[in-house]
């Protein structure tokens, strides 16, 4: 097991052929929330959405970042996470205030769909897939949304709190049903029977020994979770130099300063005028043209 508090634990159940994986993260979680002030219900669907991402980012097998956005015409217009194959973990939810007191995906993000997208250095353009919202949870959509994809049948429980998110997912192999029969059935209910204070409170072994006690579980090498997105001043510096000097002045006059938010990585961005007046004196001079 990994020392880390926030990480991936893969398993196979091998008489079964039935594989999962247990996500829980805590440090991580609570560095994404760092600064913001979700309402419980908006932070508990971007909590478990970020616990489902690991399972299903730590499937990729090379360089690659893999960005997953549910979008809806609710309170909860955006629900959006980003993993690299590393398991570098980012994300974030844009959410009016007619979202406090609301709960479940119905209310908060209404009709709308999921788009997975997959861009890797190998790829001209990013692979995309869209598909509509179908469930009632988080758990329900992407338990749809992997049984469909991978032509296999898959259960996830995902779960969050203020100070952690945690996810079980498991998934039946093809040559489940030839090993036993009624295998699958018989572990998607012990599955069931997981409460949420347990997939929350409990290490990743001691859920799996509670549950599948009769069963012979094989764990892989827990896998950290990080989140890891440092501040990246040239970029913003490249933004603002392209909305040019005049751009940059009237919001100074306006407002004082150029604040930029990136909601993604959870940073926040301040220019006063001598940091703009800065910022375009360092902009190389154009050489003159001779004839």
């Amino acid at each position: 097991m990994s020392d880390s508090t926030s990480y991936v634990q893969r398993f196979l159940l091998d008489e079964l052929d039935i594989r999962g994986a247990i996500v829980q993260l805590d440090e991580v979680w609570q560095a994404l929330l760092a600064n913001r002030a979700y309402p419980a219900s908006v932070r508990d669907l971007l909590g478990q959405m970020c616990a489902v991402a690991c399972v299903i980012g730590g499937n990729l097998k090379q360089p690659g970042r893999l960005t997953i956005q549910l979008q809806g015409h609710g309170p909860v217009g955006l629900l959006v996470v980003d993993i690299t194959e590393t398991l570098n973990l980012r994300g974030y939810a844009k959410a009016s205030d007619e979202a406090a007191g609301k709960t479940g995906i119905a209310d908060l993000v209404g009709d709308g769909q999921l788009l997975l997208s997959l861009d890797m250095p190998e790829l001209r353009h990013p692979y995309q897939s869209f598909v509509p919202i179908e469930g009632a949870s988080i758990s329900e959509i992407f338990e749809h949304y992997l049984t469909q994809s991978e032509q296999q049948p898959a259960t996830l429980h995902a779960v969050s709190s203020a100070n952690k998110s945690a996810c079980l997912f498991l998934q039946k192999l093809p040559d489940a049903d030839k090993k036993d029969p009624d295998g699958w059935d018989r572990i998607a209910r012990l599955a069931s029977t997981l409460r949420d204070e347990e997939l929350l409170g409990l290490p990743a072994e001691e859920i799996l020994t509670r549950l599948f006690h009769q069963e012979t579980v094989r764990l892989f090498e827990a896998r950290e979770v990080t989140h890891d997105w440092p501040l990246d001043w040239d970029k913003v510096r490249g933004m603002l130099r392209n909305l040019g000097r005049d751009e940059l002045d009237a919001l100074i006059a306006e407002h004082g300063e150029v604040l930029i938010h990136d909601d993604l990585s959870n940073h926040e961005y301040r220019l006063n005028a001598d940091d703009v007046a800065a910022l375009f004196a360092k902009e190389p001079v154009t050489p003159p043209t001779f004839h």
